[in-house]
């Protein structure tokens, strides 16, 4: 229903149909994991209300060079990013707001500039569409500022926001939303994304990427191997498998770079517990199949709560990671606080 967009067919049947019969929402929400499509949809959707389509792609953000500019503002001081809020606008009539700094945040700037806008004419045709991606990565009072739009658009404004988890969004925000929710593609949807891209190891890709797209189209296999093995050093010294010592060594190369951010691997340690999880309670099926021995040890070690209250401790330290909280400090106080649950 929309050109070159794998999937969640339901999702795409229902925005195909408001465009078809005419009653467009204004404020769409659309929730889903990292890289399965919610703001590629969200363009696809912006392309049949607009001219120019091809303006509209110009904004994805997996570009080469937003990706570039996204990390060079990186290194701007606070101040400059505030006096010069980030957005993504090659077509007149579509703008993008999407997370910057180096804690990849919405900031309150950009949230007043969508607020200015907002109340802009269209250049062209009756809609403006704004896609605000990644809007659980605001503040309160980023979300405090566009909550007067939400309330009252202007009736030429449509809203598109992406979340990872529409939960962790303040309810005066999804009460303002139609929420549509994207589930992970079947193995056949991912194999057919896979063969219109092209892509090499397929197997592993598709394994990796739990039917995500745009994971599996972007993962760098050396780095996400680095990663795992950092990350399930970790597990093993907290489950007592290994010392902390063969833990610190494991670590500091991570802990040292200041390119490695901490927050891409938790997609990483949650995929380690939940397969550790499953093969404790007797399922064969896991992500991880090349450390499928070192998974299997763990699920030998730990119980049950252990693996609550890990899963609890990661979800913790995924919220301080949003608050540039040490990288080090951070993964050995999990390491100390998963072992003292041994006894």
């Amino acid at each position: 229903m929309f050109d070159n967009f794998f999937g969640n067919a339901s999702v795409q049947s229902a925005l195909a149909t408001m465009i078809t019969t005419e009653r467009i929402s204004q404020t769409l929400l659309l929730s889903g994991v990292n890289g399965i499509g919610k703001a590629t949809l969200a363009r696809r959707f912006a392309q049949r209300l607009l001219n120019h389509p091809e303006r509209i792609e110009a904004d994805d953000l997996s570009l080469e060079a937003n990706r570039n500019l996204i990390a060079e503002r990186e290194k701007w001081p606070s101040e400059k990013r505030s006096a010069d809020p980030l957005l993504f606008s090659s077509h007149p009539d579509f703008v993008t707001f999407c997370p910057e700094g180096p804690l990849r945040q919405i900031s309150i700037q950009q949230m007043r500039l969508l607020r200015e806008r907002a109340q802009l004419l269209p250049l062209s045709g009756r809609w403006r569409v704004f896609l605000v991606d990644q809007i659980d990565r605001g503040s309160q009072q980023a979300a405090d500022s566009i909550l007067k739009t939400l309330e009252e658009p202007p009736p030429h404004l449509i809203l598109l926001l992406t979340a990872e988890n529409a939960y962790d969004l303040p309810p005066t925000i999804r009460s303002r939303s139609i929420q549509f929710h994207l589930s992970p593609l079947s193995d056949a949807e991912m194999r057919s994304f896979a063969a219109e891209r092209g892509l090499q190891d397929v197997d592993e890709r598709l394994t990796l990427a739990a039917g995500s797209p745009g994971l599996a189209l972007t993962l760098d296999l050396a780095v996400e191997k680095k990663r795992r093995d950092t990350m399930l050093a970790m597990l093993e010294a907290a489950a007592g498998t290994a010392q902390f010592a063969a833990w610190v060594k494991q670590s500091e190369s991570f802990i040292a770079s200041k390119s490695e951010k901490l927050d891409l691997s938790f997609r990483i340690l949650y995929s380690l517990l939940e397969d550790v999880l499953v093969l404790r309670h007797g399922g064969t099926q896991v992500r991880n199949r090349a450390v499928r021995p070192a998974l299997e040890a763990l699920a030998g070690r730990v119980s049950f709560d252990w693996l609550r209250e890990a899963t609890a401790r990661v979800d913790e330290m995924a919220a301080l990671q949003r608050r540039n909280v040490q990288k080090g400090p951070t993964l050995d106080a999990f390491v100390v606080a998963q072992r003292a649950l041994l006894g």
